[in-house]
């Protein structure tokens, strides 16, 4: 099943705008030939400028989209992003401590437009999820808030350091094992405004390429590559920092990389 069509379910908010969450999980997935599937944990009222309403999903709501799932379709790896609630955190931890299919934890704090998604007793409760996460991807500034490299990899898990919130014109993007780095992609900086939606993008990618049963150094590149043709196809819609361009990125399959 995995290599036909790998079963990605992605457990986030929903963005209303379409660029990040839930949304822009479903189209990465789907854009690089996999079965989305979904647990959402937030509605949000967002749009390129910002998020103006949250509803947060109940645990119990979170978990029984889970087993749902799980229980029918099966699933061939799992990507996490906005988790919703502390209570949501721990309980998913839990659960996933159940099965064994590769884990991507995008530890979401704050939205592109600046916007908090992420309470102080939730991203405490990232210490859980982090035990049970196959791959860890914070942006540098959710990195920080975490306690850095060595605080993310005591967890055993991977990690991922994302260069694009760092300076300059280069920007390099880096996997590390739990002792050790053991890839790096170095690219130029894409000169746009229209980001939103990078980090669901390539965690959910990541999570495609381990349930397709790449080698998580190969499944790494393969997002950062998707990623990155994606922010390039941006449409330029809405007043603030609009999507990237999912719906673009054509003959990614076919075209090797």
């Amino acid at each position: 099943m995995s290599s036909k069509c790998p079963r990605i379910l992605a457990i986030a908010g929903s963005d209303s705008g379409g660029g990040a969450g839930i949304q822009a999980d479903i189209k990465t997935i789907t854009m690089l030939g996999g079965h989305a599937m979904t647990a959402i944990t937030a509605i949000t009222a967002q749009n390129t400028t910002g998020v103006q309403a949250v509803d947060i999903v109940s645990a119990d709501m979170v978990l029984n989209q889970i087993e749902s799932v799980v229980n029918d379709i099966g699933i061939d790896a799992l990507k996490i992003g906005m988790i919703g609630s502390a209570d949501t955190a721990v309980r998913v931890a839990k659960y996933c401590a159940q099965i064994s299919v590769p884990i991507v934890f995008d530890p979401v704090m704050v939205a592109t437009s600046g916007s908090i998604l992420s309470d102080s007793d939730t991203i405490a409760a990232f210490e859980k999820l982090m035990t049970v996460a196959s791959v860890v991807t914070p942006n540098l500034p959710e990195l920080e808030a975490l306690g850095g490299r060595d605080s993310v990899l005591k967890h055993g898990c991977h990690l991922v350091v994302k260069g694009g919130h760092g300076s300059g014109h280069d920007l390099v993007d880096r996997l590390y094992s739990p002792t050790a780095m053991i890839k790096q992609v170095e690219g130029k900086r894409i000169d746009t405004d229209h980001t939103h939606g990078t980090g669901c993008t390539f965690a959910a990618a990541l999570a495609f390429g381990l349930g397709k049963g790449m080698l998580l150094p190969e499944a790494f590149e393969q997002a950062v590559s998707f990623t990155r043709i994606a922010i390039l196809e941006a449409p330029g819609i809405g007043r603030g920092s609009g999507p990237i361009g999912h719906q673009l990125v054509t003959n990614f399959q076919d075209s090797g990389r």
